[in-house]
């Protein structure tokens, strides 16, 4: 019986970048169309990032092909287009556990392999750090390239702006590739956007840079006699281009999925010394049909059939609580023409598309900018309006400064809804939302919220948006319990829980939506079963009186142990001098892995058997 033919049969004899380099340009194509090809397969398997990725096979390709890696370094920005990087770099027979439980992280990461040169996951990174091992390098007198590969929405981040402006006076030899294919999650907004709009599409430019591609043709005496002409003819055409004036030598727009344009263009770029930036034009989702059309709906993909796509409109999924925040956010809008909504470019992940499109005059994509964010909260709520920022909590992270500087020391009504609180699943540590309680609990003026369920979510929004100062209302990735939120906009009692199930001697305090394991785990041991609702005005009366009549106090947050609400908890016993045991429960002091989300709360001990086994543990059968 013969073999199987295999369906990648150049793609299998390429198992680190090395065989890579040992291939005739002219197979490079027919890998790419490999290559892709796995990925859409592979993809659709596990789930994970896709039309990003697919934008970037010749890319990778030709970086691995050019570059000596891993001794160069190559960075990649954010980190959604590092699969075709993965699969080159000996991970594809991983590719099956992309993102599972002690599987291949869906970002670069350090420990995973050493042609992941720098973990990322947030944007915006690449030029700081390949900067910084440009001049590494330089003082340790090592031949050596770095490499940063960034994309346009990357690009529009003030951190990326920092680095350019520190490279261009550093005498650094590196290499920023701006990967343009006009997308970040969403579509690109702002004034950077527009110049590399016009820089694309100018005629004059397109016909000037076919001439620059036959001139980085040219053999090395000549080409600093070609890049001299080639700036001339530029200057002509787009005067002070921008990058240059930062000390950069622009080349491009060149074609990121011409091979026969991007492989020569790089082996004379490598060559030459200095700031360079190379300037490639992609089309996410580029070479699966449906990803093209689609991209926004193809960057992040659960399981699918290549051939049918992604079948959404079926419904009967629960609803999530980014549904219910974008809900409120328009009937709140309605209610009240002093809110507006504010997002660093996560429309579709933040829930305010509907918003968006009702209620454009009051909708602001500031891009991937969070800093900028907050602070452009602040100043729209000097002048009376009613700024809601829907974030992510590990991206709000960035802006924490100005959260303390410009929000919180004014005072000033901001409410943050704070999406993807605890742990997030496949995205791993550098997407969790693991410290925000503990982040914002300290901090003056700000109200900690977090809902347990669907319901108390829409009230506690709208408790929020009441206030007269900073608010922060902290949600998780997915759904709840299942709870249908009211139409109406009420609100709940600003610093007081409530007591779901009265038991025993143990008081199980549960903050936010671990409220439901905590209930199962309360009828198990007869335990009292508290939703605390509030970190911070935190129910201290509430802990006053279940101090009184418990043998042991318990706290519950899906955030770091340290620092988060069972240390709030635990100030007030210790303020009022109750001496009542106190255990508290959340995550451990270490980065949690990527995983799905039941699976790490089970690990962790915050599932109802974990909760179970803590308390007995501490108290006794």
């Amino acid at each position: 019986m013969n073999a199987p033919v295999s369906t990648f049969p150049l793609l299998d004899t390429v198992a680190d970048p090395a065989a890579l380099r040992r291939l005739d340009r002219k197979q490079l194509p027919q890998l790419a169309t490999e290559l892709r090809e796995f990925l859409i397969e592979s993809v659709s398997q596990t789930g994970g990032h896709l039309s990003s990725n697919l934008g970037t096979v010749e890319l990778t390709i030709a970086l691995h092909y050019v570059f000596t890696t891993p001794e160069d370094r190559l960075v990649w920005d954010v980190g959604h287009q590092c699969y075709p990087h993965k699969v080159l770099t000996g991970r594809r027979d991983g590719m099956g556990k992309l993102r599972m439980r002690h599987g291949v992280a869906g970002f670069p990461k350090r420990c995973e392999s050493p042609y992941d040169t720098f973990g990322v996951g947030h944007s915006s990174t690449s030029i700081s750090a390949a900067l910084g091992m440009a001049l590494a390098a330089k003082h340790k007198g090592e031949d050596r390239k770095a490499v940063a590969i960034i994309g346009d929405g990357a690009m529009s981040a003030g951190m990326a702006f920092e680095a350019m402006n520190n490279a261009g006076v550093a005498d650094a030899d590196m290499l920023v590739i701006l990967n343009d294919n006009e997308m970040s999650i969403s579509p690109p907004v702002g004034a950077l956007n527009n110049i590399l709009t016009r820089l694309v599409s100018g005629k004059t430019f397109n016909a000037a840079r076919k001439g620059a591609r036959h001139m980085l043709g040219f053999a090395p005496p000549l080409l600093e006699l070609a890049r001299r002409a080639e700036e001339h003819v530029k200057g002509m055409i787009a005067p002070g281009t921008l990058f240059e004036e930062f000390g950069f030598h622009y080349y491009g727009p060149i074609d990121g999925h011409d091979l026969d344009a991007l492989v020569p263009t790089l082996e004379n770029l490598r060559n030459l010394p200095g700031p360079k930036f190379l300037h490639v034009i992609t089309k996410k989702g580029q070479g699966y049909k449906l990803a093209e059309a689609d991209p926004i709906l193809y960057h992040g993909v659960a399981k699918f059939a290549p051939e049918q796509g992604i079948q959404s409109g079926k419904g009967g999924g629960k609803l999530t609580f980014t549904q219910v925040f974008g809900d409120w956010l328009c009937d709140m809008a309605r209610a009240d023409t002093r809110l507006v909504g504010i997002t660093p470019a996560m429309r579709e992940g933040s829930g305010m598309v509907r918003f968006a499109n009702e209620h454009a005059d009051r909708y602001y994509d500031v891009g991937i900018a969070e800093q900028h964010a907050v602070t452009f909260a602040a100043g729209l709520a000097c002048e009376g309006l009613k700024p809601v920022v829907a974030i992510y909590s590990t991206f709000l992270q960035r802006a924490y400064d100005q959260l303390i500087h410009d929000v919180a020391l004014q005072n000033l009504p901001v409410v943050f809804a704070v999406d993807r609180g605890g742990l997030v699943g496949a995205d791993g540590p550098t997407h969790h939302g693991t410290f925000d309680l503990s982040y914002a609990t300290c901090i003056p003026n700000m109200t900690v919220i977090v809902p347990a369920d669907e319901a108390e979510c829409r009230r506690l929004l709208s408790t929020a948006f009441a206030l007269a100062g900073p608010s922060l209302v902290r949600y998780p990735r997915g759904s709840g319990c299942g709870t249908v939120p009211s139409p109406e906009l009420d609100t709940l009692p600003v610093g007081k829980g409530e007591i779901r199930r009265r038991g025993g001697g143990v008081a199980l305090l549960a903050f936010g939506p671990l409220l439901g394991a905590a209930l199962a785990a309360g009828d198990e041991l007869d335990a009292t079963v508290v939703n605390m609702r509030f970190v911070k005005p935190i129910d201290a009366d509430l802990i006053a009186e279940l101090a009184g009549n418990h043998s042991l106090l318990v706290s519950i947050e899906e955030n770091a142990v340290i620092g988060g609400a069972g240390a709030e908890v635990e100030r007030v016993l210790a303020e009022k001098g109750l001496e009542v045991p106190l255990l508290r429960l959340g995550l451990p002091d270490r980065f949690i892995d990527h995983g799905d989300q039941g699976q790490l709360l089970a690990e962790l001990g915050l599932d109802k058997d974990g909760i179970v086994r803590s308390v007995r543990a501490r108290a006794g059968r």
